[in-house]
């Protein structure tokens, strides 16, 4: 079998990701670094199973592609990038890597309410412009704690369920919006998105993107927020309407955001989000730790292995 990747650098950016353990014996494995120009059908010849991470794969290029590929694996769990309709057309699978990055990507989340919480952002701007007025003289940024304080989740699957868990233990209120309700339990009531944006401190999304979650963070949704409220995100940049987002953030209608997804990335380095105060951004880092990139290559295998037996294995299609 030949296994294509397309870009494989987005996985293994640092040299340690050995893709060489996805192949069989016999196998034919070939690994491109980077695949920006669409040119897919053209690197894909020959191949059963092609590998993404990230990449937009839109109908003309999946109906481009040769009719050797049978499966497109998506090297992570949102596959909104990849048109499935267009897939099931061609009769091509497609697999994804759930619960990879649950805990990492949790803990990147509640990582922002943590700094959000202590202006750790402004500190750090003040030190590299040489005003130590926090070390000599009374602590000059708002400082509050997360224990007491109501989070917001939007989205109950297996990230939000690690955040719902760590919030909890840090002593937060829990407030779920979910698409399928399930029931409460202590300090964890799943309601509406109207009452968590009307009574979160914090607010985490984690739902994936689709037609209706598209900027459901917008200006309508922000002005029912109260000022004091920071918003994380970590699942997929486009949640939130950006220019929005930064109006919001620069008059004060909510106090800040951790953003370690953005609308359209790479964040270009003119975005006006770098040089807010209140706000933290990162470059979509919540799935990139070491111990996360391999188990994501372990699970990846399977869905390749569950191909090889004819079994659906992590198949979204």
């Amino acid at each position: 079998m030949k296994i294509v990747v397309l870009n494989g650098a987005k996985v293994n950016f640092d040299g340690i990701i050995d893709y060489s353990v996805l192949a069989e014996e016999g196998d034919q494995l070939v690994v491109f670094e980077t695949c920006e120009d669409h040119k897919y059908a053209d690197i894909s010849e020959g191949a059963e199973v092609i590998i993404s991470k990230e990449l937009p794969i839109c109908r003309d290029d999946i109906m481009a592609l040769p009719d050797t590929v049978k499966l497109i694996c998506e090297a992570g769990t949102g596959y909104n990038n990849i048109d499935l309709d267009a897939c099931h057309e061609r009769g091509i699978g497609v697999c994804n890597v759930p619960a990879y990055s649950s805990e990492r990507v949790s803990h990147t989340a509640v990582l922002l309410m943590l700094m959000l919480a202590s202006s750790m952002q402004r500190q750090i701007s003040m030190l590299a412009k040489g005003d130590y007025t926090n070390f000599d003289k009374c602590l000059s940024v708002p400082h509050v704690e997360l224990n007491g304080k109501t989070l917001g989740v939007i989205g109950a699957g297996n990230i939000g369920r690690q955040t719902i868990a760590v919030g909890r233990a840090l002593g937060m209120n829990v407030l779920v919006f979910n698409r399928t309700k399930k029931e409460d339990a202590e300090g964890v009531h799943f309601t509406s998105l109207e009452e968590i944006y009307r009574n979160a401190d914090f607010i985490s999304l984690h739902c994936p993107l689709t037609d209706v979650t598209r900027h459901m963070i917008n200006k309508d949704t922000l002005t029912l927020m109260k000022p004091g409220t920071f918003i994380i995100n970590t699942a997929r940049g486009a949640l939130i309407k950006e220019d929005d987002l930064i109006e919001a953030l620069r008059n004060g209608t909510i106090a800040g955001a951790g953003l370690d997804v953005q609308e359209i990335e790479p964040l270009d380095a003119s975005s006006p989000l770098f040089a807010l105060d209140n706000v933290i951004v990162t470059p979509h880092m919540g799935w990139k730790g070491l111990e996360t990139r391999l188990r994501l290559v372990s699970i990846l295998k399977d869905g390749i292995d569950g191909f090889r037996r004819g079994e659906r294995v992590n198949r979204v299609d």
